[in-house]
């Protein structure tokens, strides 16, 4: 039992940060499903949202607790899976070009392996902040692409995408940096 309250936590706060990011996970393909059915429009947009907000409810929970192996996995895991469906199903339904969301999800893919492979050898390259700022853009761009009242802008979409992209290779370009000075401070190769 104790393997298992390591993993997710003991208290409260951990439990319900936990829960919050499970329920993104598991509602993360009906989010793309609703995309790619185009309808109902206003319950998609609002899905989104209620998915952008259990990431803020989650984070603020967590904060109350001790980190759990399980948040530090499945939290960032979640909004990549959440941003990456949606995107690939906007691009389904001609919404979003595939070249943002492609660039998008090799910096996702291609940081998710790098901080593993470093993790592994015992060297940590920790979340920075500007990378919950990218989220937050990603999000919101999704959220203008699916939001009805941008029906005949999608414009503003399309610009919030394309600002997502580069804090998204910003951030790649910061976790880099960061491998690089822990290296030099004091990991291994």
């Amino acid at each position: 039992m104790t393997g298992a309250v390591d993993l997710i936590g003991h208290s409260r706060y951990a439990l319900a940060a936990n829960a919050l990011t499970i329920s993104r996970f598991l509602l993360s393909p009906v989010l793309a499903a609703l995309i790619l059915q185009k309808n109902p429009w206003w319950l998609t947009f609002w899905l989104g949202w209620a998915l952008g907000a259990t990431d803020l409810f989650d984070g603020r929970l967590a904060r109350h607790a001790e980190p759990t192996r399980f948040g530090a996995f499945f939290d960032p895991l979640a909004d990549k899976l959440v941003v990456l469906l949606a995107g690939f199903a906007l691009v389904s339904i001609g919404r979003f070009a595939l070249l943002p969301i492609v660039l998008i999800t090799i910096r996702e893919v291609g940081i998710m392996v790098y901080r593993s492979y470093w993790g592994r050898r015992g060297l940590s390259i920790p979340a920075r902040t500007s990378a919950k700022y990218k989220t937050f853009v990603q999000g919101i761009a999704i959220a203008a692409a699916m939001c009805p009242a941008l029906d005949s802008a999608l414009w503003v979409a399309d610009a919030l995408l394309w600002l997502a992209v580069v804090f998204t290779l910003g951030t790649a370009i910061q976790y880099m940096m960061d491998g690089q000075d822990a290296l030099r401070t004091g990991g291994t190769r």
